[in-house]
């Protein structure tokens, strides 16, 4: 069986289960809509402050809350499959002629799905709030999300597949995801760090894909700034990518 085939049987199954399932979808929404409702407010004020170009408040903060809201739907995928690890399912479906790298990338498709729907009722609400950005730069920062959420996703499940255990992933979840957030700028632009803290965040791949994200959303196409935060997100989704691979691979092995 092809990779393609393989990815199409798998993304179809995953969906059929979340769309059988989709609390959690609605749930995974709320955080970021809350941020949105009751922190957004507060940044109207702060279009003349470092960081926000003296414009529209809301295109600093959306295209952060979009990285937010894209890790914490990606990297909680991971427990699932540890259920599958758990039931054997992953096992039945190796010994089948499905390739391992369809039975990785048919997952990871299917969360990207759920997120860029995620994504769009999200910037739906931020057009009622008073977000005014470029719609050329809001498709871009979409597929660029999309990308984004295939690392995240592959890196979920190749440390989901190595761990094997929800205690451990989700310790190594919090060890990991609050660095990487609060060094990335997602809340508030990093042009309002004072330089220590700049410097680190510039070490942090995740911030770059943000200050991508908002040139995009600024209309800011072709700038360098959404090249290398398109050209971070790419290598990041091909890294993770393979280490999923390596570790679905192994696992059972």
């Amino acid at each position: 069986m092809t990779t393609a085939a393989t990815t199409w049987i798998i993304f179809r199954r995953s969906m059929r289960h979340t769309l059988r399932n989709p609390a959690w979808v609605v749930f995974g929404l709320m955080q970021p809509l809350l941020y949105l409702v009751l922190f957004g407010p507060l940044l109207t004020r702060l279009g003349g402050a470092p960081g926000f170009g003296g414009g529209n408040s809301w295109r600093i903060f959306v295209p952060g809350l979009l990285v937010q809201q894209c890790m914490f739907a990606a990297v909680f995928v991971g427990f699932g499959i540890i259920s599958e690890i758990r039931s054997g399912a992953i096992d039945r479906m190796k010994v089948t002629a499905a390739g391992e790298l369809g039975l990785l990338l048919g997952r990871m498709v299917r969360d990207t799905v759920v997120l860029t729907v995620q994504a769009a009722l999200l910037v739906s609400g931020a057009l009622l709030a008073g977000l005014r950005a470029s719609f050329g730069g809001v498709l871009l920062a979409f597929a660029l999300l999309a990308v984004l959420g295939l690392a995240v996703s592959g890196l979920a499940y190749g440390l989901a597949l190595l761990l094997k255990s929800e205690e451990a992933y989700g310790q190594t979840l919090n060890t990991l995801m609050l660095p990487t957030l609060l060094l990335s700028g997602v809340l508030l632009p990093l042009a309002l760090a004072p330089g220590w803290l700049a410097g680190l965040a510039k070490a942090n791949p995740l911030s770059h894909v943000v200050t991508a994200e908002r040139a995009l959303f600024a209309g800011e196409l072709t700038s360098s700034d959404t090249v290398v935060g398109a050209l971070v997100a790419l290598a990041l989704a091909g890294l993770t990518t393979w280490f999923g691979l390596k570790a679905i691979r192994s696992n059972g092995s």
